[in-house]
């Protein structure tokens, strides 16, 4: 289940300086991390550290954008907690299917935009309550967000 904290935690760690440190080559061999990669930063996976841009061109994956290095991070290391701020709205839909494989609890500072996904389940921990509905966990995460940022 996807778990989110509107402000910030300890334990919250930023994910594009994250991944750069840390990541493992053989992560983008994995077929979701690929899909997420092409979604997100309409880029593909050649072989080894290599990425192909539309824009531009072979990339290493340090040249990926923030948001998605954030959710490669999340995926392969789902009992860390960081940070989706860097995360754009095109980030939601994978943030709710890793959520959906795995327990993730991730921080976020502003109202990200969540699809509507078979399944929606979203915990806001800030009120402690687990929402199923988009239009409700929105609701509660405006009051949220306007209480605490």
């Amino acid at each position: 289940m996807l778990k989110i904290f509107y402000g910030t935690v300890e334990e919250n760690l930023y994910g594009p300086a994250w991944f750069n440190n840390n990541y493992e080559q053989e992560w983008f061999e994995d077929t979701f991390v690929q899909d997420m990669v092409r979604d997100v930063d309409k880029t593909s996976y050649k072989e080894g550290e290599v990425f192909e841009s539309s824009v531009l061109g072979a990339i290493p994956p340090e040249k990926l954008s923030g948001g998605v290095k954030t959710l490669i991070s999340i995926y392969k290391n789902p009992t860390l907690v960081f940070d989706a701020t860097s995360c754009g709205d095109n980030c939601a839909i994978w943030l709710q299917k890793i959520g959906q494989k795995e327990d993730i609890t991730v921080t976020l500072r502003y109202a990200m935009r969540f699809e509507e996904i078979n399944d929606f389940e979203i915990c806001l921990l800030n009120t402690n309550s687990i929402y199923k509905d988009k239009k409700e966990f929105t609701l509660a995460a405006l009051n949220v967000i306007d209480e605490v940022l």
